[in-house]
């Protein structure tokens, strides 16, 4: 059967597929053979080539053979002179090649460095995605740690979610890199300055205020703190309510706040606060959005308004005053008020608000600064630098309850506090006589203390007495307050044990040239200090 099958042709015989397998092994023996032949006879040849061409022997042979036709000298001359040539042929190729090495390796080193470069900024970009979602992870534990969810945010705010997404979206649609501020413009689009109280004197302003804190606040002061507080509006710019807590440091300009019907921006300061982007906000070029703070947001509203504003920095030493304060300090001195800027941005946009020109805001003349401080182990020692500046006004002590008339609110104009201020700087100037008595106790605080009165002080002092006396004190209680305040207040910085002996002898001038009962405030804080070696 298989025979017949196989002579039909339709299935090929055993001897012929061994044939067939034969002749296929051959084909690739002979294929493959060949190849690796003539490739083995390039290596092989090249080698040999080599070999052949450095054969010494081969060229000493040579130059014998010609040297019995052409003569032995000459023709090693000539051959010495052949084989530098083939040297030198060979260094210059060794040179190429190494040439050509190093070009490649310097190529693939840049190539290296900017791929590790290109890695380095992608590993960078990954940190700093990483480190935004930490800083949202601590701002949401921040929130918890309050009791607050987004939620409840909404609830205190009088305003869902939704709404508040209504807002991011009208931020963008707005424009403005100045989101509040612009806002803040289109609020005062129509606004018309109501009536202010102008029918009234200083000491029937302290008298209301005090009597409005008492009946509708259920807050105590004494006259004198009071009267120091108005009067220091006359003086400075700057106010340090300091002493021990809960003495009412706080609640004093917040009272006046709603006493003047211009709620006081209370601005909590922080530990972390190192410079003036913490109270100006700063541009982020990142977003192209200004980052705007509380304080930018309530200045840039007092331009719009004629009221007396107060801006409270809470716990104002908790962090260094002089890092995040010093420039606002430092503008606040200049005598000229059209000098009172400060510089938000370098450039100028269309859709910047109103009153910011060229990047630059104008200080509102209308606002007053009052830093309440912790003399404690927590807090900073608030510097002579900021001392000088400003008004400190000491609350050590929880005023006494009292029975007031129900006293109304007023609206205050801070033009027409400024006018009867001024008045009484006239009116009230100090007596030449009070003028001789401090030279004579700045020749002795010089002699005996080395420590001289500054111009600055002395500018305060003819400012704040004539204020004081208008409130309705006097104009020794006025220097009082300064020389403890402003003068001897310094001696804490001094050698107390060096100026022990000293201050009984400084005592006893106080009573020789202002009278015995008189310098309360200076004589025991003296006494204080004596006691404190």
């Amino acid at each position: 059967m298989k025979g017949i099958i196989s002579m039909l042709g339709i299935v090929p015989s055993f001897e012929e597929i061994e044939a067939g397998s034969r002749g296929i092994f051959q084909f690739m023996a002979e294929f493959f053979g060949n190849f690796f032949a003539n490739l083995w006879s390039a290596f092989s040849g090249v080698f040999t080539g080599l070999w052949d061409a450095l054969n010494i022997g081969w060229y000493i042979d040579l130059i014998n053979v010609y040297g019995e036709t052409v003569g032995g000298a000459w023709i090693w001359v000539v051959g010495i002179l052949c084989l530098l040539c083939i040297v030198a042929l060979l260094v210059g190729a060794v040179w190429g090649i190494v040439i050509l090495v190093r070009t490649i390796i310097e190529r693939n080193k840049i190539a290296k460095t900017k791929y590790d470069l290109v890695q380095e900024v992608r590993a960078l970009s990954r940190e700093v995605m990483r480190l935004n979602l930490e800083k949202d992870k601590i701002l949401s534990m921040k929130v918890s740690q309050i009791g607050l969810n987004p939620n409840e945010i909404s609830s205190l705010t009088g305003e869902d979610l939704d709404t508040l997404n209504g807002e991011k979206d009208k931020e963008e649609e707005n424009g403005s890199r100045y989101y509040r501020l612009t806002k803040i413009d289109e609020e005062f689009k129509n606004y018309v300055a109501p009536e202010f109280e102008t029918d009234f004197t200083l000491p029937e302003l302290c008298e209301r205020f005090r009597n409005f804190a008492c009946s509708k606040l259920g807050l105590f002061y004494e006259p004198g703190i009071i009267r120091t507080f108005i009067a220091s509006f006359g003086s400075t710019r700057v106010i340090i309510l300091q002493g021990i807590s809960g003495t009412g440091k706080t609640s004093l300009p917040y009272a006046f706040g709603k006493f003047i019907q211009n709620d006081t921006l209370i601005c909590s300061v922080q530990p972390s606060w190192r410079d003036r982007s913490e109270l100006f906000g700063y541009f982020n070029e990142f977003t192209k959005r200004y980052n705007e703070t509380d304080m930018l947001e309530y200045l840039y509203k007092a331009t719009y308004m004629e009221d007396v504003h107060v801006a409270i920095m809470d716990e104002c030493n908790i962090a260094r005053i002089e890092y995040y304060f010093a420039e606002l300090l430092s503008i606040l001195e200049m005598p000229s008020r059209d000098e009172w800027i400060i510089n938000l941005t370098s450039s100028q946009w269309d859709t910047d608000p109103v009153h910011i020109v060229e990047g630059r805001l104008q200080l509102p003349s209308n606002v007053w600064y009052v830093g309440t401080a912790n003399n404690d182990d927590s807090t900073f020692a608030i510097t002579d630098k900021v001392y000088d500046r400003a008004m400190p006004i000491d609350i050590n002590s929880k005023g006494v309850a009292f029975d007031a008339p129900d006293t109304e609110p007023m609206r205050l104009s801070a033009k027409v506090l400024e006018q009867k201020l001024d008045e009484a700087k006239v009116k009230y100037a100090v007596s030449r006589d009070t003028l001789n008595k401090l030279g004579l106790l700045d020749d002795y605080v010089i002699e005996h203390f080395r420590l001289a009165f500054g111009n600055r002080i002395v500018k305060q002092l003819n400012e704040f007495i004539p204020c004081y006396v208008a409130c309705g004190g006097t104009e020794l209680e006025g220097l009082d307050l300064v020389l403890t305040k402003k003068i001897f207040r310094k001696f804490e910085a001094m050698n107390l044990a060096y100026i022990r002996d000293e201050i009984d002898g400084l005592c006893d001038y106080l009573d020789v040239l202002f009278g015995q009962d008189m310098m309360k405030e200076s004589k025991a804080y003296l006494l204080h200090l004596k006691k404190l070696i």
